[in-house]
């Protein structure tokens, strides 16, 4: 027998203990709901009196709490999300139907009300994982596409007021208490709460020991400060700033990179055509903020205005004339190889992955301690996040030996039964951490609680 055998025997052995040992005790009485429990409740189900749109209409927890034009395909025509189509006082001026259907934009009026049909920007839906990690700034809180996603102060509480008044209203009116309610104090504690709480609660610490000759030059090139520049602006592939360029105290940082002009954003020759996106402040600046990049792979199309559809496409518009002739691309010009560009992207769907494995492992443990009357919703959260790691690494033919582990850990995840429960998510739990192992060849410094 191989020793790998005997390892894998041993691991399977112990994880089946400790999920025994905790389906032996006495089930608790349910604790009260935690004001992160209550903010997800609020993020899912409350329309605020609205049109019937929840924080979650745009922010789909299926999607990686985003919206790709892909995944709007799937929805039936009733969805919240299409209110534009179905109600009268809502079809001019509220959104764009045929943008949102085909590039997934959704329409903002980040300058204002008083006119609607010229006054206005199309922006993709950001995902809100790693908030925690993304909004804190030298100069205040930066949320949305421009870091001038919430009215006032910017920080997350006010994020939801502005969804509320900007997506939730019944008419164009907007008028508070008639076409919806605003959030009260409390329902602002727990959505910011659960807001906080969803994806990774700490950066990782680059360059990490990783296996694959690929992502090992990937992440040499990222972490290059004069070839390909990438960890100048998303510091250990986060969406924070490098401090020993920009400052100890800088945090999250917008950038004019150029993206609004490219001669080929799908949006532009839309109905109707997206106008010209001037980025943060009023008027604006021109420049973006920066998102991370650890959950990039996952979370396409790219781009405040999705325009770019994949990884590979996002990382080589480093490359083009947009980027090297705006304000951030004249430090100097990027021009990688084809391969190089193919490196990066390898390096940020290992990264991708790894965080999935680390949240499918906590949804993992969660339903194993809920046990399987409770446990129904997080082994379905922990497929999909297996999933998403699946899909990152096969579609480019990256570490097939962690994607078959994965694999056997769906198929475990799958055919838990209540005769096979404890077993079959400890044999799920040990091929994540097989999958993990294949990946990372030691640990890195990272969260450990489920987004």
């Amino acid at each position: 027998m191989r020793m790998r055998d005997l390892g894998w025997q041993a691991a399977c052995a112990a994880a089946l203990a400790l999920v025994l040992a905790a389906c032996e005790q006495p089930a608790p009485p349910p604790a009260p709901p935690t004001l992160e429990e209550r903010g997800r409740d609020i993020f899912f189900t409350e329309t605020f009196g609205g049109n019937g749109r929840t924080c979650g209409t745009c922010h789909r927890a299926e999607d990686n709490f985003g919206l790709s034009p892909a995944f709007i395909a799937t929805l039936p025509a009733d969805d919240p999300l299409f209110v534009a189509e179905t109600v009268p006082e809502l079809a001019r001026g509220f959104e764009a139907p045929r943008q949102m259907r085909a590039n997934g934009l959704i329409l903002e009026n980040l300058d204002g009300f008083e006119d609607l049909d010229n006054k206005f920007v199309l922006r993709g839906v950001p995902h809100t994982l790693a908030l925690r990690t993304s909004v804190t700034s030298g100069d205040g809180p930066r949320t949305g596409w421009g870091g001038d996603g919430a009215p006032g102060d910017r920080s997350l509480r006010s994020f939801a007021v502005g969804a509320v008044i900007q997506h939730f209203t019944k008419s164009t009116n907007r008028m508070a208490g008639v076409d919806f309610r605003l959030p009260t104090e409390e329902e602002l504690d727990a959505l910011e709460a659960f807001m906080l709480s969803t994806g990774r609660q700490e950066d990782l610490v680059l360059p990490l020991q990783l296996t694959d000759a690929r992502v090992q030059r990937g992440q040499a090139l990222f972490l290059d400060n004069t070839v390909a520049r990438c960890n100048v602006c998303h510091f250990n592939a986060g969406a924070n700033a490098n401090p020993a360029i920009f400052g100890a105290d800088v945090g999250n940082r917008n950038f004019n990179t150029g993206v609004e002009d490219l001669p080929d954003i799908p949006g532009r020759t839309g109905d109707p055509p997206a106008p010209r996106d001037d980025g943060l402040n009023i008027p604006g600046d021109g420049t973006f903020n920066t998102p991370p990049l650890v959950e990039a792979a996952d979370t396409a199309p790219f781009f405040h205005n999705n325009a770019r559809a994949t990884l590979e496409e996002a990382v080589a518009f480093y490359n083009s004339d947009a980027f090297n002739n705006s304000p951030s691309g004249r430090a100097g010009r990027i021009a990688l190889t084809q391969e190089q560009v193919n490196d990066i992207a390898a390096f940020l769907r290992a990264l991708n992955a790894l965080e999935n494995i680390r949240q499918g492992e906590a949804y993992v443990r969660m339903a194993i301690e809920r046990g399987q009357d409770r446990g129904a919703e997080p082994l379905r959260l922990a497929r999909e996040e297996i999933q998403d790691a699946v899909q990152v690494l096969s579609g480019v033919g990256l570490h097939a030996d962690a994607v078959s582990d994965l694999n056997q850990a769906l198929v475990s995840t799958a055919s838990s039964t209540r005769s096979r429960y404890a077993p079959d998510l400890a044999q799920a739990l040990v091929a994540l951490q097989s999958a993990r192992s294949r990946i990372l060849a030691a640990q890195s410094p990272a969260a450990t609680s489920p987004g």
